[in-house]
This record gives structure tokens, sequence and C-alpha cells, in this order.
């Protein structure tokens, strides 16, 4: 840095806060260390008393740490994000859309295992709203090394094949099928109240439900359900009771002689575990998802269900070994005022 007279300050960079104080009124920095001096800011440090300012000196090799966030800034964003003007070294990114928040959480580690730098985001696999916040970056310094910055930018893009760190996956507009198992409903011994929970949780995003069928324990019976809705244009079809081990509970038979691929029945997350979940491929080349509902998503309030649905809404194709990795942070606490997808549940 380098000491320079106020007058002729126009255009640097200041290496400190500048602190004025209004008697009774304020008391606070005018300036923060990082700012780029305007030729209308002059009058006002003269006025607190700064004849001379230590400015940043510009040098060959060197980034002022607004320029090198940009650097993390292009490394993350992706699609439909927007960020925020680089201030002190920091750059926010929100959200254009609604949609399912991703990040790859080893390039992350990249940026933030190199020193004097940082990115923060919100929990990958989420679903966020048009306007959230969804990350920030951190310059340390004043300035840093612009190697530093090249070569952190070309081994994070070797790690991703060129993508960015962070994504955003609009939720697509999907139709669904309902098909409700169980002889108590079938016959008329019960009510069926898990269709009206599951199309509470469905208005909370763009589905409209194209069919409900109510099958007896019959795992033929289902299995025909199932391909009826299909038929009828479903994205996703959702089964509902019969999920046990039990030998009259006959759902996961049902899914399984549709000829779908079941990824996985049963899943470490509580409440939820006998979750299952499948893809059918269909003559038409279409992809249905079809899912077995456990009983717990009826009666709890966030369950394995609340964890898949943004993902099938995406068209984000989930694996076993995804599954399995849901078994760190998979317990819901069960909180009084629920806060999901702002907790650790599922993350």
């Amino acid at each position: 840095m380098k000491l320079i007279r106020t007058v002729d300050a126009e255009g640097a960079v200041l290496c400190h806060d500048v602190t004025q104080i209004i008697p009774g009124t304020f008391k606070g920095p005018a300036f923060r260390k990082g700012h780029v001096i305007t030729k209308e800011d002059i009058p006002v440090l003269l006025s607190i008393g700064k004849e001379n300012l230590y400015v940043w000196e510009k040098k060959e090799g060197m980034l002022h740490e607004d320029e090198a966030a940009a650097v993390l800034r292009d490394l993350a964003i992706g699609a439909h994000m927007s960020a925020s003007e680089p201030k002190e070294g920091k750059i926010e990114l929100t959200a254009d859309c609604d949609g399912l928040f991703k990040v790859d959480s080893g390039a992350l580690r990249l940026v933030n295992r190199t020193p004097q730098m940082m990115i923060a985001t919100r929990h990958g696999n989420t679903p966020v709203r048009k306007g959230d916040k969804l990350a920030g970056t951190r310059i340390i310094p004043l300035v840093i090394e612009e190697q530093k910055m090249n070569d952190l930018s070309a081994c994070v893009r070797e790690a991703t094949g060129g993508r960015p760190i962070l994504s955003l996956h609009p939720f697509v507009h999907k139709r669904i099928g309902i098909v409700t198992t169980g002889s108590e409903v079938y016959k008329g011994r019960i009510k069926d109240s898990f269709t009206p929970i599951l199309e509470r949780k469905l208005q909370e995003y763009d589905t409209e439900v194209v069919g409900h069928e109510v099958t007896d324990d019959d795992d033929r019976m289902t299995t025909a359900a199932i391909w009826k809705m299909v038929g009828l244009g479903a994205d996703v079809v959702l089964c509902t009771g019969g999920m046990s081990v039990d030998p009259d509970d006959r759902t996961p038979l049902a899914i399984r002689n549709t000829g779908a691929e079941i990824v996985t029945y049963g899943a470490p997350v509580l409440p939820g575990a006998m979750f299952l979940l499948s893809y059918l491929q269909t003559e038409g080349n279409r992809t249905v998802t079809v899912c077995g509902l456990p009983g717990c998503v009826m009666y709890a309030k966030r369950t394995i269900f609340d964890l898949m649905l943004p993902r099938i809404l995406a068209n984000d194709r989930i694996t076993a070994d995804e599954i399995a990795a849901l078994g760190e942070g998979g317990l819901c606490l069960g909180c009084s005022t629920c806060i999901w997808p702002n907790c650790g549940f599922g993350v």
C-alpha cells in the first residue's frame, strides 16, 4: 500500500476503513476497506479530516479482493441464479426460480481447502424458492495472487468437468397418479385419510392429480391400477398402504410386477424406513417414477417423501448410493416448530 493525498485519490482503493463521527447522531465507517474512491467521495473525506489516505497500489500479478471474488462467483454460479455486485470481497448468489438446489461437494471442498478464500452454501438437494439466498463467496485478504486464483480455477474445472459448483434445477409440472391400497379402504370400512395429506403436500409444487384408484390387498389389482395411472399420462405414481413386510402387504410386489426398476425398498431415514423408489420405462419411452409410501407419511410432519419429492419434481434421477447416504442426517428430530428444509434433516 502507499500514502497519497486525498485530492489525488479518485479511482484508488482504500486499504482501511474510514470512520465518520457525527456527534449525537452517528459513529461508524463512512467508507470501508476496499472501497473505490469516486470524485464525489473526496469532499466527504476532506470534511472528516482525511487529507491523506493509504490506498492499494496495483501490482502486476495481484488481484483486488473484488476481482478475486468474481473468480469464485464464476466457478460457483449455475443457470437460474443471480449474483450481487462484489463488495469487500463478498458476492451473494440468489435463486431466479423455484427449484432443486444442488452442490458439487467435492469441488466446494477444493475451494474451501485453499487458504484465503471461501464459499458457503445452503444444503444441497433441498427445495428453494425464487429470491432465496443460495451461497456467499469471500476473499479474506484485500489482495491475493492472481496465479493462486488461476490455479484454483483449473483444479475446480477439472474436478467438475467444466460445470459450475452449484446448480439449480427448475421444478417441472408433473401429473400425479395415486393408488391407495388396502381392503379396509377398498371395502369402505375406514375412510381414506392418506390421499388428502398427499394432495396437500403436492399443492406446495406445480403438480396436478390426474387419477386416483383404490385397490384391495391384491397385488394384481394394484399392478393394473398403476398401469391405469400411466395410461392417464401420470409422470409419477404414488402408492399408499401395504408397504410393510407383513404377508398381506403386497404393494412392493405389485410395483415390482409392473417391470419397474427398483432403486430401493427401504431407506435409512426415520420416519420413512419402508419407502420404495422405482422407475418404470413405458413403451412410449417415457420414464414414470413409481413410489411406495410408508404409513408415516400420513401422520408425521416431514418424512422420506419430503426429501424425495423435490428431486422427483426436478427430474433429478436418484440412485441407491444417494439414498444410502441419507443415513447421516436421516433422523428427523420431530421439532415442535418444523423449519424444514432449513434444518439438518436429510442432509
